[in-house]
């Protein structure tokens, strides 16, 4: 196979952050690290790249946020711009530019490239009938229309998505859709907006997607992109009746603002250009030049925009298309899907206030966040974060694994050879010096090419294993045992120096080579890397990656500096408290539905008998409960039905403690398949009801009968 041509430059973006709220790890984890990531190896190759994101500052979650906030959506921006901007700079992420949607030169770019589209006679008008409310006299954004979600029964779903289950929706699929603005339903009326026709694209997309990029694209990105494009595309509004946003630039369109989506991502073309104006540069080659690599960052929830529609965008206005979308899952936490709303989150500020600023020397637990959510990227799958498993990569790996071997290697140094580098004695060279080196140089190219086809936890775990392999190879060493072989003089024996020599000149030039490859996923321990070895940036370049000669003979080193430090048990245990309590304190907060008419609205769709018929549902006793490890929502109860006993996963841990549900007796829908929870598997669930305050109570029969009666 004949090697890939390397792009003259690289254009490289994460997905534009909402300016309505603060940002937690998740989303750090899936757009931002691995991007951060990927640059930082980049330049290291000293290839022209240029990283840029920004705030999205307008849409109909901007003035939802400035109602909720009882201030205007300038001020909201304003406020959670300059907090995401100092968050992600605070983690160490390295944008060239973090800009912002709300500037003059992304409105005009926004403008422009409507009107290019729209003179060309891309985009088509039509008239819809759209929600109205007719008390607020205004068109209703989806995001200004909540109902009974018809999958999950929430009461306050979104006209676009149910916060709770996850649904994607539309207003038409709500159940007594009401306005947020009047609290009134709101009515059909007449409206005419610029549509993006992507049917007319399917073929380009089918070709573009599916043939030319499914070897080298994701499975899960591939797999999202059929789903759309076999279920047909359709006409896509790119206007929306709304005060706060970029103006349709028409005469005919007043009152109408640029759809968020189709504005946000001429966001990363708007932030190019304002880099280009910051540095003398010229834009233009970034997005108009096919030797330019474009990849964007993004999670799963962003696949559509990003391979799909912006794609479309960029080809009939005439730039070029990405090389790559790697989008990550999903990230969950301790046994459920992160939510800020519910207050299930770690949201960057409070890691930042909790660990960074309350220390000196808080930049080794910015490292610590980066190793662990690399490691659990959910590159292909959903991940799961958990304290406890935060606490062991961080004690067991970066502590015990890579900082151990450092450590050890600049004590040894400071005690057996004075402090310098030893010089390398070629007669006692011996195979096991010779397996090192070898692996130190085989490493750069494994982890070049991980991280050159974004698996960046396989690459991670190439750099940790090298460091596993220098603490091997000390182990086996001994040199402090080594040293008591003495002369005369109470001085190790020519021999004896020589094996320390050798050894330690080996474990340096490991070190050297572990700060290389560690740059880009921990830059503030590769930067404190180089001050114990007293040399400069330049040390950071790829080009002297696997090379066994970075440290030169005699040269002094500094005293060893601490790299990381452990993660203590008491902080853990406060972190899930503190967890708990901001979820306990949202599920309080939350708005009661105690009314006649609330309560109608729960109501699922009309089901028939035949379809109800179908559930078993059994009575049974719960012999046995347990909690469920690194899930705080869930306990593991025996069931007896009576004929058999049986293992259920119930999510009611915050509402019962096992010792007081042992003897209970519980009605259980006995037919449902399977379903593995936590690497357990729950055959079947537990019938529960929850009251106004969100309270959950068992479903028992009146008096005490028989496991495994059937319940009618």
């Amino acid at each position: 196979m004949q090697p890939m041509k390397q792009p003259k430059r690289y254009l490289i973006t994460s997905a534009l952050p909402y300016a309505n709220g603060l940002k937690h790890i998740g989303h750090l984890a899936g757009a931002y690290l691995p991007a951060d990531t990927y640059v930082r190896y980049l330049r290291a190759q000293k290839r022209d790249v240029v990283y840029v994101c920004g705030s999205d500052e307008h849409g109909a979650a901007i003035t939802i946020q400035a109602m909720k906030e009882k201030t205007t959506p300038k001020e909201i921006v304003d406020k959670y711009h300059e907090i995401l901007k100092s968050n992600m700079g605070d983690l160490g992420i390295s944008f060239d530019i973090y800009h912002r949607t709300s500037s003059p030169i992304h409105h005009e770019t926004a403008k422009e490239f409507f009107t290019a589209l729209n003179d060309k006679g891309e985009l088509e008008i039509k008239e819809t009938e759209q929600f109205y409310d007719e008390e607020a006299k205004t068109f209703l954004a989806d995001r200004y229309i909540v109902g009974t979600c018809p999958v999950c029964a929430n009461e306050n779903a979104y006209g676009d998505q149910c916060e709770r289950c996850g649904t994607s929706l539309s207003p038409e699929q709500l159940i007594n859709p009401r306005s947020t603005l009047s609290g009134n339903p709101p009515i059909k009326k007449q409206t005419k907006h610029w549509y993006l026709p992507l049917n007319k694209h399917e073929e380009f997309l089918k070709n573009w997607v599916l043939a030319e990029h499914r070897e080298d694209w994701k499975t899960n990105v591939l797999g999202q992109c059929k789903s759309w494009l076999d279920a047909g595309l359709q006409p896509r509004a790119v206007t929306r009746d709304l005060d706060w946003g970029i103006k349709v630039p028409l005469t005919d369109a007043q009152g109408k603002v640029l759809y968020v989506w189709f504005d946000a991502p001429i966001g990363y073309i708007s932030a190019t250009k304002q880099w280009a104006l910051d540095n003398n540069k010229d834009w233009q080659p970034y997005w108009n030049d096919k030797d330019t690599k474009l990849v964007h960052f993004i999670g799963k929830d962003n696949i559509v925009f990003h391979c799909i529609i912006f794609p479309v965008m960029l080809k009939l206005h005439g730039n070029i298309l990405p090389d790559n979308v790697p989008a990550n899952e999903f990230m969950n936490l301790e046994g459920d899907k992160m939510s800020t709303s519910r207050g299930w989150s770690i949201e960057m500020q409070d890691y930042i206030d909790d660990f960074v600023k309350k220390e000196n020397g808080g930049d080794m637990l910015i490292d610590s966040l980066r190793y662990y959510l690399t490691t659990i990227a959910p590159e292909n799958k959903d991940s799961e974060f958990t304290w406890k498993g935060f606490q062991d990569a961080v004690n067991s790996e970066l502590v015990a694994i890579f900082g151990n071997f450092i450590n050890r290697t600049w004590v040894l140094m400071h005690k057996l050879c004075k402090g310098k580098v030893p010089v390398l004695h070629a007669d006692v060279f011996d195979n096991a010096d010779k397996e090192l080196f070898a692996a130190i140089e085989s490493s750069k190219s494994k982890i070049e090419n991980l991280l050159e086809e974004y698996r960046f936890r396989d690459a991670l775990f190439e750099v940790i294993d090298l460091a596993r392999k220098g603490n091997k190879y000390m182990q086996d060493k001994q040199p402090w045992i080594v040293a008591k072989q003495t002369n005369d003089d109470r001085q190790p024996t020519t021999e004896a120096q020589k094996s320390i020599d050798n050894c330690l000149h080996v474990c340096l030039q490991l070190t050297a080579n572990l700060a290389i490859f560690i740059n880009p996923f921990l830059p503030f321990t590769a930067k404190k890397m180089l001050n114990m070895m007293k040399v400069v940036d330049k040390m950071l370049e790829w080009e002297n990656a696997g090379k066994s000669k970075l440290l030169s003979v005699g040269y002094s080193l500094r005293e060893p500096q601490l790299l990381f430090r452990k993660i203590e048990d008491a902080e853990v245990a406060a972190q899930i408290e503190k967890l708990k309590e901001r979820s306990k304190k949202m599920e309080t907060n939350k708005p009661s539905t105690n009314n006649l008419t609330a309560t109608v609205a729960t109501l699922k769709p009309t089901i028939q008998f035949d379809d109800f018929a179908k559930i078993d549902l059994r009575t049974g006793i719960i012999l046995s409960a347990e909690k469920v490890a690194k899930a705080d929502k869930l306990l593991k109860l025996e069931v007896d039905l009576g004929f058999e006993k049986r293992t259920i996963v119930s999510g009611i841990a915050l509402h019962y403690q096992p010792e007081d549900i042992i003897g209970k007796q519980v009605v259980i829908v006995a037919n449902l398949a399977p379903r593995k929870m936590k690497g357990i598997e729950s055959n079947g669930m537990i019938l529960m009801a929850e009251d106004k305050d969100g309270k959950l109570h068992f479903v028992s029969p009146e008096n005490q009968i028989d496991g495994g009666s059937g319940v009618s």
